[in-house]
């Protein structure tokens, strides 16, 4: 038996696994013998042939996948069928390309352009990899790279893994991810965390894990070890039954030791992760994106089908409350009905609440169709808008939400502009949420999708935390209340913190409530006060995290790294 190995990495998606390595069916990459195009017209159908294959096995896919999984499928196969790229491969061929040499570097061009707009369609860079690959192998005859067809249960090891893989894994077999690069924010890291697989990425040496290999995982802390001892994988063991132990009795409404109340509310991106989350213990939904109605389309979505939309939604909550955002959309995901042009930066660009200034039509039919649901449910419903920096644009999206008969408006504090001045810009305001994932990249100055920043962007940073002490002074101020609807919510530990700070509610995956609703049940307001002052005080982001989870009660601590 070899010894054991300690790797670590950054941990994405709570929980342990202990099992054998799955390895990942490696890409394929560019066929070295294949000779150079002679006739590029009949190469380009091939090539068109192969990429309408990759379409159609990744829709195949996403009937298998739910949710935000089945949306990122089928926008997936969207690529492999975009004109653009099959125009770009005729280039290449032209030039005198192989086929596969021709996908290959057709894909990364488009992949250099979507890295220079940054924000989501970065993001998409690995979707495109997935497309490459899956067409490279399709040219080439050779198996599909990815997670090969498991029997028995295992942890997945990858360089890297495709959303197209992520979707469709089966948690009772997967028992982990490890993968060699990715970030917090990564689409296989949403879906992990949606799916309840624990995961961990940027493992270094995580290439050299062998297939076969017990490897056991933590993927709250990061911690990886490869051919645990007996102690160690009892280690994991028993950790995990604590946490199963303690999370047995987690039900009901969010309350402090004390009884102080902190509703605990679902994140949701698509209509079906709604509908999910409405048969779960939440108290309703603290953000329901709306951006699935409107990408990867060439017409906005009607009146009546964006009110049959939330019309569905806001009936499966019943008298929960749910909030829902305006279109958050813009540079970094473009769309084709709402071109404002090419900017350098797109994170600091017309996005969100100012594409929506300059497209005031987009607006009022959603607010339009926003009404009519309320209308027909009696919905305890609530509007807010991204990326709200200035008091003018609060008003002026005040004054457009409640002409259409919504009484309730909020804004998103995602900029340091909005956390400082909260007072001001909430004045008139019914609520405000934090998003913490753009609050962190704003304040700090570092790309959210940039997995080697991935230490700036941690939500215990000490600046980000005043950020939030100042938002919800804003609303104390007001008398709105402030939530959290970013990742960081759904972080046990962190959680403490926020009500601490001031936050009045939760918002975050709907796997995650029941481990916040323990660690604010042991805990008293007044600790959690307590906690965030031990916080405001730290240096640094991990000298905050150890000091609070020294000082909370050790179950909190434990649901925290598991």
């Amino acid at each position: 038996m070899s010894a054991p190995r300690a790797l670590s990495g950054l941990g994405v998606s709570v929980g342990f696994g202990l099992g054998p390595a799955v390895r990942v069916r490696p890409v394929p990459g560019v066929d070295p013998s294949e000779p150079a195009a002679v006739d590029a017209a009949a190469d380009g159908a091939r090539v068109r042939e192969a990429l309408a294959a990759v379409a159609t096995r990744l829709e195949a896919r996403a009937e298998r996948a739910d949710g935000e999984g089945r949306e990122i499928l089928l926008m997936t196969a969207k690529l492999a069928t975009d004109r653009g790229l099959a125009k770009s491969v005729d280039k290449q061929l032209a030039a005198g390309a192989g086929m596969t040499r021709a996908v290959h570097d057709a894909m990364e061009g488009y992949v250099g352009k979507l890295q220079q707009l940054g924000g989501y369609m970065a993001q998409r860079a690995t979707d495109l990899y997935d497309v490459r690959d899956r067409a490279i192998s399709e040219l080439r005859g050779l198996p599909e790279p990815g997670v090969p067809e498991m029997t028995g249960p295992g942890v997945v090891v990858a360089h890297d893994l495709a959303p197209a893989e992520t979707a469709v894994l089966d948690p009772s077999l997967v028992l982990g991810i490890v993968t060699e690069v990715g970030g917090p924010t990564s689409h296989t890291a949403i879906l992990a965390s949606g799916l309840g697989i624990p995961a961990v990425v940027r493992v270094a040496g995580a290439g050299d894990i062998a297939e076969g290999e017990v490897v056991a995982l933590d993927g709250g802390t990061g911690e990886v070890v490869v051919a645990p001892s007996e102690e160690q994988r009892d280690a994991f063991r028993l950790r995990a039954e604590r946490r199963r132990a303690a999370l047995a009795g987690s039900w009901g409404p969010g309350r402090t030791a004390d009884g102080h109340a902190v509703p605990l509310l679902a994140n949701v991106g698509t209509l079906a992760d709604a509908l999910r989350a409405a048969e779960q213990d939440v108290e309703g939904v603290g953000l329901f994106r709306t951006e699935f109605l409107f990408l990867d389309r060439q017409e906005p979505p009607s009146l009546d089908e964006q009110t049959a939309t939330y019309t569905e939604a806001l009936r499966a909550f019943g008298d929960r409350r749910v909030v829902i955002r305006t279109l958050d959309a813009g540079a970094d995901k473009p769309l084709p009905f709402a071109d404002l042009g090419a900017e350098e930066n797109p994170a600091l660009g017309r996005r969100g609440l100012r594409l929506s200034r300059a497209r005031e039509d987009l607006l009022d039919t959603q607010l339009a169709a926003l009404a009519a649901a309320q209308s027909a449910t009696g919905a305890d419903l609530r509007v807010m808008a991204p990326m709200v920096a200035t008091v003018e644009e609060a008003r002026w999206f005040a004054g457009r939400v409640r002409a259409h008969g919504l009484a309730s408006v909020g804004i998103m504090i995602e900029t340091p502009a909005s956390a400082v001045r909260s007072a001001h810009l909430l004045d008139g305001l019914d609520f405000a949420s934090i998003g913490t994932n753009d609050l962190t990249q704003y304040t700090m100055a570092a790309d959210r999708m940039q997995g080697e920043l991935a230490d700036l962007l941690s939500p215990w940073q000490p600046a980000v935390l005043d950020m939030v002490q100042m938002a919800c002074e804003g609303g104390s101020t007001t008398g709105a209340g402030v939530g959290v609807c970013g990742e960081a919510a759904g972080d046990p530990l962190l959680a403490l913190v926020l009500v601490g700070l001031g936050v009045s509610s939760l918002s975050m995956s709907p796997n995650k409530v029941a481990a916040v609703r323990v660690a604010l049940g042991l805990h008293p307001v007044e600790r959690c006060r307590e906690l965030a002052g031990l916080a405001l005080g730290a240096r640094t982001a991990p000298e905050a995290r150890d000091l609070v989870a020294g000082a909370a009660d050790p179950i909190a601590r434990e649901l925290a790294q598991a």
